[in-house]
């Protein structure tokens, strides 16, 4: 699956549907911290991560960006701060004539103006006005993982974000999650429809029954209950 691929297919899907394909078929649901959020409305993202660790100079985005395969999501680690702007108009210009599909940042960026102008759509903690005043010593893999919050994420992964936040999972997984997404947004929209129709999801999901198995059986879930079913409200 390439990054057009990705994309198109996620256009119709959310990070909260990619999440719960992550737990149905077993695979670590990666989920950024919480604040990470696209500059403008309605944005979303979808492709493999270009990873950049930033140490105050921008020169590791123009090498990053000498690597990059168009739809590519530039992934930096700035290590979650929020005291400077790690990139701006120049750099995310630079990005998206390279064929970057966004940025998304473990930090904060500046020039919102102007990125809202570019429209190249970047996720963050925000703006910040300073730009980096530092200059830190780089690390031999600064281009090949970063850190992402608790997380470690690389070229072998791919990237979801959009308004609920941020997601990763291993590339080779994609297609087979984003097809298990889209079986459970088809099932959500079903039952959205039963509601609309004045079906109650209590008795979509039969809940009397569950309760009298419950009853019988104090170690039967809710969650067991709906796997056997076919539900789809908790994966």
């Amino acid at each position: 699956m390439n990054n057009d691929i990705l994309a198109e297919t996620f256009a119709s899907l959310s990070t909260p549907l990619i999440a719960d394909a992550c737990m149905k078929a077993g695979v670590p649901v990666r989920v950024a911290p919480l604040g990470i959020s696209p500059l403008t409305a309605r944005t979303r993202l979808a492709g493999r991560v270009l990873p950049a660790k930033h140490y105050g100079s921008v020169d590791i985005f123009l090498e990053a960006v000498e690597t990059t395969e168009r739809g590519d999501i530039l992934v930096i680690d700035n290590q979650g701060r929020t005291d400077e702007g790690c990139i701006g108009d120049l750099t995310t210009l630079e990005a998206q004539a390279a064929g970057i599909a966004g940025i998304i940042i473990w930090g904060a960026h500046r020039d919102t103006s102007e990125l809202i102008e570019i429209d190249c759509p970047v996720f963050s903690y925000g703006s910040c006005p300073a730009g980096p005043q530092r200059l830190d010593r780089r690390e031999t893999n600064a281009l090949e993982r970063v850190a992402f919050g608790s997380l470690i994420v690389g070229r072998d992964d791919a990237v979801f974000a959009d308004s609920d936040g941020v997601i990763f999972i291993p590339f080779e997984t994609s297609n087979e999650l984003l097809m298990t997404a889209r079986s459970i947004w088809e099932r959500e929209r079903d039952q959205a429809e039963g509601l609309r129709t004045g079906v109650s999801l209590r008795e979509q999901f039969r809940f009397k029954r569950f309760l009298e198995k419950r009853t019988d059986d104090p170690s039967y879930t809710f969650r067991q209950h709906l796997r056997e079913m076919g539900g789809a409200i908790e994966e």
